[in-house]
């Protein structure tokens, strides 16, 4: 099962609704991808480590301990209301309930891409995760 297919699962089931799964990781890869529609993970934990408090949540989901929690409204701030909005309409459902459910899926999606430190490779290992995002502020 692919990274797509284990968020649309994980996310139909956490919202209750019976989605079409194309439907779902439709959704979540245009969320989720960059401008060459790429999964974007690495530059999604590079944003959070940028923002303060969400450094320490997304390291969470990289490493091998337990994911830390993060709310709809921290997700709201890493991709954007509108964003989010345009998401919850390709589900079907409103915003609040579609960051809700992507706030327990996006945890999960994160730490199984870095399991074996992957994804943290990919950034630089955790030193440059954040030497990137403090580049972002120089």
């Amino acid at each position: 099962m692919d990274i797509m297919e284990m968020g649309a699962s994980l996310l139909s089931d956490k919202l209750g609704m019976d989605l079409d799964p194309s439907t779902v990781s439709s959704a979540l890869s245009g969320l989720l991808s960059n401008a060459d529609g790429q999964i974007d993970f690495a530059g999604i934990a590079s944003k959070m480590a940028s923002s303060g408090d969400l450094g320490a949540i997304v390291g969470s989901w990289l490493g091998d301990g337990e994911n830390s929690p993060i709310s709809a409204d921290s997700l709201s701030s890493i991709f954007g209301s509108d964003k989010l909005a345009e998401f919850a309409g390709k589900l079907g459902t409103d915003a609040e309930t579609a960051g809700s459910g992507l706030a327990d899926v996006l945890p999960q999606l994160m730490d199984k891409s870095s399991s074996g430190g992957s994804l943290l490779d990919m950034a630089g290992g955790a030193e440059g995760l954040l030497g990137a995002a403090k580049s972002l502020f120089s």
